[in-house]
């Protein structure tokens, strides 16, 4: 039972002073005199006095009202009470502005005003028990990570709930510098360190990060156990491939986006060569595969050497010539070709050899075409490892199939066919197929390190991951596995005003990639998205966020699509923006009934990110130095 002493000094101390003006949900609040210190203390702990930014507490009858202050400024009482005169100091008050935005009721916090204080209603700072109510930052049964303090006052920790933060996409924005990658750092950090040795965590969690800078791939940085993918299209092989299945590949909207295939002649094309591919794979005998392909490669031959039109024929031989391996001399190494035992007959109009020393038209004897090296080549023909080669090669028969039966015209698909074996380079640098691809490799955090490697190659890596390990939670249906995809730099592959690109393949990616934040969430699937530019990203997938971090911006607008986005920023947050210190965040969202200024907490050394700032000074002072010591 609180004892009135008890009352009489929590009255005095954390009466702040009393409301003269009600405008809506602007209240204007007369500070009483003694209250103007920067801190107060109360039973031996310091607490920080009411200021810009800071929550009061409004007593109407028994009902609390909470509100925050948005501004504060001095009024001058100007009619002396009685006869004697006062000094000027006396003469001037301090007045708040402050913005109701809840209400305490049965010990729970609740966001909205369903009543509006009275002229004269005493105004209080809330006690610890009353801030933690309004800073909740989970549910009664979740458990907590600490990411950091009140940016205006260190003694109070900020604890973030697990339950509501990680089962949520979450955006995080800033300039160079400001601190969001350390901010993500610390987020996941915080995590792992929570769970580590729990092996329910490891089975039924996993962690994707795409790391555009190299920043995260480091053996300690945010934690030791993961499985590192350093990609290159520089070198011949980065630091290992990344395991594919052959199927994730094949499908024909990503095809259509390599070969930038039109829609009305190429994707059909491509649909066609899918099938063929489909029909010749049909056994799990690669032998017996690769032995179908070959007949149907010397069905086409045959075909093509009985034509009577060599424009045309001349055309699909030299398909035939990408298909097949070089016909090189033995001793020198030199390629001889495929066509130097045949040739056109113009008079004639057909192919025709010397076989034997007599005349052999192949339109009247399509068996004597067995003799030549271009069908005996075919027997030297293998499958790659590379399933991309393979498929080109498919597509090779599908166009000479089409040609021959006047299905389609080679101007029109050849383009797609050269686009693909363009990306086929860059795709066998960094991708392995197998049967039994496993890319997580016995790890629950996957680090992809794209920052060696060439632009399409980043925008193409996570459209292909990601596309493919959502499908597969689709296919699964709701479980209790949890995936969460961490795209650090995101408007590398979320931007919408790349003209670098195909309007189809912008699309394609960008709805890929809104889907999963729009529907991932049925299926355990998340989002932590990473960008200096929040203007450049899809407002569709900013807007579907549910938690905010948001460091100091200072592009208007970048301010503003976040302003225009996201609902839960208050006036003192988006104004205070543009200043926010280096690793200060505000933080908004459903994880928070209010935003709050937050100071992210230090990562140890070997665990951050390797994104410090190139110290300029210490580097030209340490080289004057070395050429100190040469002279």
């Amino acid at each position: 039972m609180v004892s009135n002493t008890d009352v009489a000094i929590y009255n005095s101390v954390f009466r702040i002073g009393d409301v003269y003006s009600v405008d809506g949900r602007t209240v204007k609040i007369r500070v009483d005199k003694n209250k103007n210190s920067s801190h107060l203390i109360f039973k031996g702990a310091l607490i920080k006095n009411v200021s810009v930014g800071s929550y009061v507490k409004i007593l109407k009858g028994f009902m609390p009202i909470i509100g925050k202050v948005e501004s504060e400024y001095i009024i001058e009482d100007k009619e002396p009470s009685g006869k004697d005169y006062q000094e000027a100091s006396n003469s001037i008050g301090r007045s708040l502005i402050v913005k109701l935005i809840g209400f305490l009721e049965n010990g729970q916090y609740y966001r909205g005003v369903n009543e509006l204080p009275l002229i004269d209603n005493e105004c209080y700072l809330l006690t610890k028990d009353e801030f933690d109510l309004i800073h909740s930052f989970g549910g009664k049964q979740d458990e907590y990570i600490r990411i950091g303090t009140l940016s205006n006052d260190s003694l109070v920790p900020i604890q973030l709930g697990i339950g509501r933060l990680f089962s949520s996409h979450i955006g995080i924005f800033g300039n160079t510098g400001s601190g969001k990658s350390y901010t993500l750092s610390k987020l996941y950090r915080q995590l792992f360190v929570h769970y580590v040795g729990n092996q329910q965590f490891k089975n039924n969690s996993r962690f994707l990060f795409f790391d555009f800078n190299g920043e995260y791939s480091k053996p300690k940085a945010i934690v030791e156990d993961k499985k590192v993918y350093k990609l290159s299209t520089r070198k011949p092989e980065g630091e290992g491939k990344i395991p594919m299945e052959a199927n994730d590949l094949l499908d024909l909207n990503l095809l259509c986006i390599f070969a930038n295939a039109t829609e009305k002649t190429q994707r059909p094309f491509i649909r066609r060569s899918i099938d063929l591919y489909e029909n010749i794979n049909r056994d799990d005998n690669p032998q017996l595969n690769e032995n179908r392909f070959k007949g149907y490669l010397r069905g086409v031959i045959l075909r093509i050497l009985a034509m009577s039109d060599n424009v045309k024929g001349d055309l699909l031989i030299n398909y035939i010539e990408a298909i097949l391996p070089k016909n090189r001399d033995p001793h020198t190494g030199v390629d001889l070709g495929l066509k130097r035992d045949f040739s056109f007959h113009s008079g004639g109009k057909c192919y025709y050899a010397t076989l034997d020393g007599v005349f052999t038209n192949f339109s009247e004897k399509p068996n004597q075409a067995e003799r030549l090296t271009i069908f005996q080549q075919v027997s030297n023909y293998k499958f790659a490892d590379n399933i991309l080669k393979n498929f080109i090669d498919v597509m090779y028969l599908r166009l000479i199939y089409d040609v021959l039966d006047n299905r389609a015209v080679n101007e029109h698909i050849a383009p797609a066919i050269q686009k693909l074996k363009s990306a086929e380079k860059d795709i066998d640098k960094v991708l392995e197929f197998s049967d039994h691809a496993d890319m997580w490799n016995n790890h629950n955090v996957v680090v992809i390190d794209l920052s060696d490697v060439n632009i399409d190659t980043k925008k193409r890596i996570p459209l292909l991951i990601s596309n493919k390990l959502y499908n597969e939670h689709k296919k699964q249906g709701r479980n209790n596995s949890h995936l969460n995809i961490i795209v650090d730099e995101a408007h590398n592959i979320l931007s919408y005003q790349s003209t670098r690109e195909s309007e189809e393949w912008k699309d394609y990616r960008l709805e890929v990639f809104e889907e999963i934040i729009k529907e991932g969430r049925k299926f355990g699937v998340f989002m932590t998205i990473a960008s200096q530019r929040p203007s450049d990203i899809s407002s569709t997938i900013i807007s579907q966020l549910h938690n905010y971090f948001i460091h100091r911006l200072v592009n208007q607008h970048d301010i503003e699509q976040v302003n225009n986005t996201i609902s839960y920023l208050d006036k003192v947050s988006v104004e205070s923006l543009p200043i926010l210190a280096t690793g200060v965040c505000v933080v908004a969202g459903q994880l928070a009934d209010m935003p709050v200024v937050v100071k992210i907490d230090r990562i140890e050394d070997e665990n951050k990110p390797d994104n410090e700032t190139l110290d300029v000074v210490k580097l030209w002072k340490e080289q004057e130095n070395e050429n100190l010591a040469d002279a």
